[in-house]
């Protein structure tokens, strides 16, 4: 795999206790909307169990100028260092990696189920279709607690905008514990809201990111309703 070395260039709050990091994008890097690189410090200071490397979504698509990178902020000295290193700061990642990636068939309406974080390999993904106008229908369905919790929030209503052929749905879990007003979907994803929004729950490939246990419920979900099992693939965003 080969080794990139790059910059940090900014860096930006894109939801409560998330973040986002542009970095440099190196001379000749390529890679697909919906994969992932292998971040890491370079001598970093201090460090804990869990390492000076993260394994992290591409948030940008391919023909923006920087890659982006985003994730919640935890305890854990890799956070707490990424948050406040110089920008200019050198860094290196490994990759492009993972086949979390658009299908070929346009035929086939593209499912995109996003819970939390796991929102950004499908802003890759949205943004480069957007931008190419791939033929591919995209439903995307947002599930977060608060809108203060949902990254990239304010940006995914303009892209659904834009072309009919992206549909965005975000749905809000607690909505109590809010200070915004909220007028669109409330609750987990589930399927009565995806059959509100397409009728034929059978022929799309679904698409499943975000913390494990959602994932477990949307495959659990998709089946009971009658998805075949070869029509999900699934990526898991833990909490390291």
């Amino acid at each position: 795999m080969p080794v990139y070395q790059t910059r940090l260039k900014t860096r930006a709050d894109v939801a409560e206790r998330t973040m986002a990091f542009q970095l440099e994008k190196p001379s000749g890097f390529q890679f697909k909307p919906g994969q992932y690189l292998d971040l890491t410090l370079i001598d970093p200071p201090q460090m804990d169990s869990q390492g000076a490397v993260r394994t992290l979504s591409i948030a940008s698509a391919p023909y923006e100028d920087d890659l982006l990178v985003a994730t919640r902020l935890r305890d854990s000295a890799f956070k707490r260092l990424i948050m406040t290193l110089p920008l200019g700061t050198e860094l290196k990642f490994e990759g492009p990696m993972g086949s979390f990636t658009l299908h070929k068939n346009s035929a086939k309406a593209a499912v995109f189920l996003a819970g939390g974080i796991g929102i950004t390999p499908f802003r890759s993904i949205v943004r480069q279709a957007i931008k190419e106008k791939f033929p591919h229908q995209l439903y995307l369905f947002y599930c977060n607690r608060r809108p203060e919790d949902a990254a990239f929030l304010d940006e995914l209503p303009d892209l659904s905008q834009s072309t009919p052929h992206f549909i965005f749905v975000p749905s809000m879990t607690e909505m109590e514990k809010s200070k915004r007003k909220w007028s669109a979907e409330c609750g987990f994803i589930n399927r009565e809201m995806l059959v509100k929004h397409f009728c034929d729950l059978n022929g799309p490939i679904y698409y499943v990111a975000g913390p494990p246990a959602m994932v477990v419920a949307m495959q659990q979900m998709l089946i009971k309703a009658g998805v075949c099992e070869d029509d999900i693939r699934t990526e898991e965003f833990g909490g390291y």
